[in-house]
């Protein structure tokens, strides 16, 4: 009689081609666990949908689902309803990274081992062009992570938020799964939802997954406004102060846009403290280079700072968005006032 737990692996997706086939590769279990693994895809237009059909054909384990909803969250919620009755453990995976040998065996063990509802796990962003490269340095650095526990872990241990990896699928369910409102940030939010219900997190350092980051400025821009802007609608949802590593961009983008603003108006000795800023940021990017022996990094220097004036500018576009809508509520529509 089979004694380990029948697991629900869950990948949302949406237009994954170039990494889906690796990611569902290095995801499915060789060490005899009864799984089933569910792609959730959100509508790609490219071919990650045919891939995953043509993987599935060949393995019954594997099955592709639709996510009218596109966001992560709806995909997870979804995959742990529709998941096989049996399944005691949801895992959630990214198609957009990449998983060590026996990962999922490995969270099923710590997951019953350590009595959680939840295993978390390092993230080491791995890129493969030069400019990904550098954007890869400059997410594994402080200079771009803030010293998230998630980033810079080195040992296992209970922590109040990671990425996370897997579930006891009844305390998922029991909290209400992800808030589908979350198009980003749904997990730190869940994370303080299952801390309140009593449900601890577990870090476990040995599991890190490579997970390969943006290509393009302007992709990177777009990722951290929104990152920036579900930490703020978190933050106002359960009206709990950021942490100081998450207001240094808010500064960082004021103090810039002060420097700059006042450099121009009234004095050139101004601009000094956003001209140290981009210095302090491009020698950053020059010590990684120097450090991992690779010219990538010197991208880690305005890879970061996109990174923070982004994030900064979405949480405070959130913040002003929720302040405006509570000063000037929505007008009662015409049959509500009749």
């Amino acid at each position: 009689m089979r004694s380990e737990p029948s697991v629900s692996i869950i990948v949302p997706t949406l237009n994954e081609e170039k990494y889906i086939r690796q990611a569902i590769g290095s995801l499915i279990p060789v060490e005899g666990l009864d799984y089933e693994l569910i792609v959730l895809d959100g509508g790609s237009t490219d071919r990650t949908a045919s891939i995953v059909e043509e993987l599935a054909s060949s393995n019954a384990s594997i099955r592709l689902e639709r996510n009218p909803a596109r966001y992560q969250s709806a995909a997870v919620n979804l995959g742990a309803k529709v998941a096989k009755p049996q399944s005691a453990i949801i895992v959630r995976a990214d198609s957009h990274a990449e998983y060590p040998p026996g990962f999922v065996a490995g969270l099923v063990g710590e997951l019953n081992q350590q009595k959680v509802a939840s295993v978390v796990v390092p993230m080491r962003t791995r890129g493969k062009g030069f400019l990904q490269r550098g954007i890869a340095a400059a997410q594994n650095s402080r200079l771009g992570n803030g010293g998230a526990a998630h980033r810079t872990a080195t040992s296992s241990r209970y922590v109040d938020h990671g990425h996370h990896a897997a579930f006891d699928r009844s305390a998922f369910l029991a909290v209400g799964g992800y808030d589908e409102s979350f198009t980003h940030n749904e997990d730190a939010e869940l994370d303080l939802r299952l801390r309140r219900s009593g449900a601890r997190i577990w870090l476990c350092s040995e599991l890190a997954i490579s997970y390969f980051p943006r290509n393009s400025f302007g992709a990177l821009a777009r990722q951290y406004f929104n990152h920036g802007s579900g930490r703020a609608k978190t933050m106002l949802k359960h009206r709990r102060p950021p942490k100081l590593r998450q207001i240094l961009p808010v500064g960082a983008l004021g103090l810039n846009a002060l420097s700059l603003a006042s450099g121009i108006v009234v004095s050139p000795l101004f601009l000094l403290p956003g001209l140290a800023y981009v210095g302090a940021c491009m020698t950053g990017g020059l010590f990684l280079a120097v450090s991992e022996r690779d010219p990538a990094g010197c991208v880690a220097g305005p890879a970061a700072m996109i990174m923070h004036h982004s994030w900064a500018a979405g949480f405070i576009y959130r913040v002003l968005r929720s302040t405006a809508s509570k000063a000037w509520p929505a007008p009662a529509s015409i049959e509500a006032v009749r």
